[in-house]
Parts: C-alpha cells; sequence; structure tokens
C-alpha cells in the first residue's frame, strides 16, 4: 500500500516543472518564519488587520487541505509554529486548479495577506504560491500520529512533524544550554573544548568505550570525563573555565541512562566545593527562569521548586538515619558478615559496599536520594570514593564533595580539588589496586596528570552538571531519550515495515 501512495507522489512530483514554473527552488525568499510571524501578529484582531493590510511571505510544510469547492483551507508548519492559508480560485483559477499536485507534507512557500476568519485564526490568504519539495512518504495519520514511542526515537525528523511539543521541547533544551553559558559568560568563565580520545580513560568512575587510532597504532578511549584535561588548563594560568560537551560510558541504557550525554564541566581557581554549591543554585534559577519563566516546573504531576537556597544534607548522617529507620543496628556494617547480611536484606549492590564507608554511600544513593524531590546537595563524601577530591580541612577520610539530586535523579557532582600531587598518586594506586580486584569503574593510574599537578595547581572546586537530566526537569520529562535528538538504541534486526 505505501508503495503505491509513493508511486502516486512521484507521479505528482514529475508534473511540479509544468504546472508550476519555478518549483523546487534553490531558495525562496520569505519575510519572516510562521512563528515569528504567529508572534508578532497574536494580538491583532481582525478589525486591525483589514484597517491595516500586512503582506507576508511564508514557507512551511503543508500539514492539512480542506477543500470547500472554491475555497481551500490549509495549514503549513515550520519550526514547531502552524499557520493557517486560504487558497481562493477566484484569485488565481489556473494555478488553483493544480493544486491536486500537492500532498500533505509537501514544503510550499505562500505570498498574501493577513487576516482572522470568523473564528478568529490567524490566516494567510494566498495570492500567490510555489511548492518548494515534494514529500514522497505519507507521513504518519493525522489522528493516530506517531503512537509508537520507539519509531519517534528512530526518526525523530517525523516526531518533530507530527508532534509539535518534541519541537518546543528542544527548542526549551537550547534555551537552557544558552542560558547557562550566559550565565557563566556573566561571572568570567571561558569556554573551552578538550580532547574527545583519551589515551587514558580517567576523570570519572566509569567504563569507557575503546577504539583504536591506525596511524599511530595505539588504543584510545572515548572520554568519560573532561575533567583532567579542564584542571590541566587551571594548572596553565586561566582561572575559571568551563565545556559543555558529549561523555561516552559503557554503562546500561534506561529512562536516566544514555551512553552519549552531555555534561557540562566547569573549575574555578581559589574556590572550594561550598563557593560551587551557592554557585550551583544561582545558576540553576537562573536557567530555569530563562526555560519556563519562572522557578518551579512540574515533574511527573508533583511541582519542583528551583528557587535558592536548597536543602543541604551530610551523607553520613543521612544514611545512618535511613538504615536505623529500616531496623539496622548501628555499625552492623563494620564487619563483613553484617555488610552481607544487611546489604542483602536492603537490596544493596554487593560490588559497592565492600567496605564500611561504600556501605553508607550505597545506603544513602539507595534509600536517601531516591526520595529527594527539591534540589537538595549531599555532602561530605568519604574519601575513599573520592579520589581526585581534597580532604575537608581537618578530617581524614571525608572529602570536601558534594552530590546535587532533584526528583531522585543526580544533577551534579562537585568537589574541591585535590592538588597535591603525591597524594593523588597514592589514590591512583588504590585505584590500580581496586581495579585489579574486579571493579571495572575504577580510575587507571594517570602520571602525566601528576606531574601536571607538579607544576601547582592552585585551591580549586569543580562541578559537572548533567545537561540532559536538568533538560528534563525543566521541560517536565521522564525518559532521557526524550530530551536527546538521536538517542542510541539497538539496531534493528529486520527493516523498518516488514
Amino acid at each position: 500500500m505505501e508503495d503505491e501512495l509513493i508511486a502516486q507522489r512521484r507521479a505528482k512530483l514529475e508534473q511540479w516543472s509544468a504546472a508550476f514554473p519555478g518549483s523546487n527552488p534553490d531558495r525562496y525568499e520569505t519575510t519572516a518564519s510562521i512563528a515569528k510571524v504567529c508572534a508578532q501578529h497574536l494580538g491583532a484582531s481582525a478589525e486591525d488587520l483589514a484597517a491595516s493590510p500586512h503582506e507576508v511571505r511564508v514557507a512551511g510544510r503543508l500539514m492539512s487541505l480542506r477543500k470547500m469547492g472554491k475555497l481551500t483551507f490549509a495549514h503549513m508548519a515550520a519550526g514547531g509554529a502552524r499557520l493557517q492559508v486560504l487558497f481562493e480560485r477566484q484569485t488565481d483559477e489556473a494555478a488553483y486548479g493544480k493544486m491536486n499536485l500537492l500532498d500533505l507534507g509537501d514544503w510550499i512557500g505562500v505570498s498574501g495577506t493577513l487576516f482572522r476568519t470568523k473564528t478568529g485564526e490567524l490566516t494567510v490568504r494566498a495570492a500567490s504560491f510555489l511548492p518548494l519539495r515534494k514529500c514522497l512518504r505519507p507521513l504518519p495519520e493525522k489522528w493516530h500520529g506517531l503512537s509508537d514511542v520507539e519509531q519517534r526515537y528512530r526518526q525523530r525528523h517525523l516526531d518533530l512533524i507530527m508532534n509539535p511539543e518534541s519541537v518546543e521541547r528542544f527548542a526549551a533544551r537550547s534555551r537552557m544550554t544558552a542560558a547557562l553559558r550566559e550565565f557563566m559568560s556573566m561571572d568570567g568563565y571561558e569556554e573551552v573544548e578538550t580532547p574527545m580520545l583519551h589515551p587514558i580513560a580517567g576523570g570519572a568512575a566509569a567504563r569507557p568505550f575503546t577504539t583504536h587510532h591506525n596511524a599511530l597504532d595505539c588504543h584510545l578511549f572515548l572520554r568519560i570525563a573532561p575533567e583532567l584535561y579542564l584542571k590541566r588548563l587551571v594548572v596553565g594560568g586561566m582561572p575559571k573555565v568551563f565545556e559543555i560537551n558529549r561523555n561516552f560510558r559503557n554503562e546500561g541504557i534506561d529512562t536516566r541512562h544514555n551512553p552519549e550525554f552531555t555534561m557540562m564541566e566547569f573549575y574555578r581557581a581559589f574556590a572550594c566545593a561550598s563557593d560551587l554549591m551557592d554557585f550551583t543554585e544561582e545558576m540553576l534559577a537562573f536557567a530555569a527562569r530563562k526555560v519556563t519563566g519562572g522557578l518551579s516546573v512540574d515533574y511527573e504531576g508533583r511541582p519542583i521548586s528551583f528557587a535558592p537556597p536548597y536543602r543541604r544534607l551530610s551523607l553520613r548522617d543521612a544514611a545512618r538515619a535511613a538504615l536505623a529507620e529500616r531496623g539496622v543496628p548501628e555499625g552492623a556494617w563494620l564487619t563483613p558478615e553484617g555488610r552481607a547480611e544487611w546489604g542483602k536484606t536492603l537490596g544493596l549492590s554487593p560490588v559497592k559496599s565492600n567496605t564500611p564507608e561504600k556501605f553508607l554511600v550505597e545506603a544513602c544513593d539507595t534509600l536517601v536520594t531516591p526520595g529527594l524531590w527539591d534540589p537538595t546537595f549531599v555532602y561530605d563524601y568519604p574519601v575513599e570514593v573520592s579520589p581526585l577530591s581534597r580532604r575537608k580541612p581537618g578530617s581524614e577520610d571525608t572529602a570536601d564533595r558534594f552530590e546535587l539530586f532533584a526528583a531522585g535523579m543526580e544533577l551534579a557532582n562537585g568537589f574541591s580539588e585535590l592538588n597535591d600531587p603525591d597524594d593523588q598518586r597514592a589514590r591512583f594506586v588504590e585505584q590500580v589496586r581496586e581495579k585489579a580486584g574486579g571493579d571495572d569503574e575504577a580510575m587507571p593510574y594517570d602520571e602525566d596528570y601528576c606531574q601536571a599537578l607538579e607544576i601547582g595547581l592552585p585551591p580549586t572546586a569543580g562541578e559537572g552538571l548533567g545537561i540532559d537530566r536538568l533538560a528534563m526537569l525543566l521541560t517536565g520529562t521522564s525518559s532521557i531519550r526524550d530530551v536527546v535528538l538521536f538517542p542510541l538504541l539497538k539496531p534493528r534486526t529486520e527493516p523498518p515495515g516488514s
């Protein structure tokens, strides 16, 4: 059936050059986009438009056609906006008679005058029109639309055509990243770009993707984080730097994880973790205002407030309280037997809870953070799970580190940077030991980075912010796939439509 419809559309296309001289042009000059025309005349009444006729020349995709004898009403769409068009046989009877060569999905250009119909809809009375490009494949059926969620992800172009809310969602994401850049620039940060291909997969606890460079005959890794390169820039004398770009982690896929994702990492010399917590509150409030117009957003039917100040919880205190609520005796996690017994009861990962400190971190991640709704900082992570963090002043086992959570999701991870090269070497050695013990996410040893620290990293704080997850919150989206234009999907085993 689809093949027949495609054949019919191709047959119509063959008639275009004769029926519409100049069709399929190299360019088409417009006076404004459909979205701009609609915005500019949003408040103009029928009387206003009649008293001051406004000529427009617009272009868009033909999304509806309703022929009513001598009149045909249509809708054009582009950029998430729609505009009605009125074609009249009396205007150009010859051209009107050839409208049967148009199909839904075709790109057309229209020149005419704006007016409002009796129902109040802004409309262009077409003086002329020109087909710009034929849509050879039928669009999804109007009333059922693109209901297959996976098809929306695999064929994002159809999703954007059929679902204006998808266009607005990605436009909101664009406004969000623009707002973040604006905020960083206002505070004196320089935007930089660092390598995507790394000889050592460092800067985060994650499994990397590996590749091979033929000319250099060496293995490389898609970066899991830009951290170690950005801190080299601070060593080099750039006191405030940030980067918005891709990271790649060879991990599972779910509603909050995509192996290719976008992060903003930033580093500030002469600062500590608490400075970045204050800064992050103001930054997210600024972005929320720019995207939504306010500080409260609706997410999964519940409000989330980005108004500072944000709640702050001590990790150990929060974990101990959660464990006590579930009947775990104080200190039961100090022995291997206690960790094994209670970890199984509570559903904790045995690998991630195999020491007393890791047990508390895993307990917090499992029992506490999923219930944090409004933005909340969890701070004072153990040094044991923070190999790049500076110790908190006066403490040997606590890192000056925080993570930010909202709607149960981790949004950001920040800390005062470890700038002692000898301590960093010792931490790397411990990470290598853990990797040898079976921890695939432990960091490798990076001597080049340690030598950079020997040049001197001033007191510095840094943070990574998840762009995709923040976009989820600010657009009220429950799946990361709905804010990533082309999420990674398992390849089809059969061709589409088979």
